[in-house]
């Protein structure tokens, strides 16, 4: 039997694999389209109650790789902000403690740039 036959021969919502003729059943959904996801098992798509509705994480980064920054937002933020509906919340804390003190051109420098980079809060204490 040529491909031709064979596919005119075929039951409805069957293909037909032309080199060996052999016939191969398509799911369909009863309103007779192709299978839903919904049609598929609930373990292939979760549904949002079960989802994981939200993330926080702490991470600790030494001065001297602060730049990680940057990777963080890279590979862990923008997949998170990208999500509808997403609410995000990025807060970077720096403490400092300087034993022999800060001294004052420091001083000045810091808070004017904490100042220019809209630092909510930022401050020196002497204790």
């Amino acid at each position: 039997m040529d491909a031709e036959a064979a596919a005119q021969a075929a039951p409805a919502g069957a293909s037909t694999n032309a080199p060996t003729g052999t016939t191969t059943s398509l799911s369909r959904s009863p309103n007779g389209g192709a299978a839903c996801p919904d049609q598929l098992g609930a373990s292939e798509f979760p549904s949002a109650a079960t989802q994981p509705k939200r993330f926080h994480g702490t991470v600790n980064l030494a001065p001297t790789r602060a730049r990680d920054a940057g990777r963080i937002a890279d590979e862990v933020i923008s997949h998170l902000v990208g999500l509808v509906g997403a609410k995000v919340k990025v807060t970077l804390e720096i403490e400092v403690e300087v034993s022999n003190g800060t001294p004052d051109n420091v001083v000045r420098t810091v808070s004017k740039n904490s100042r220019t980079l809209k630092f909510t809060s930022q401050g020196f204490e002497k204790e």
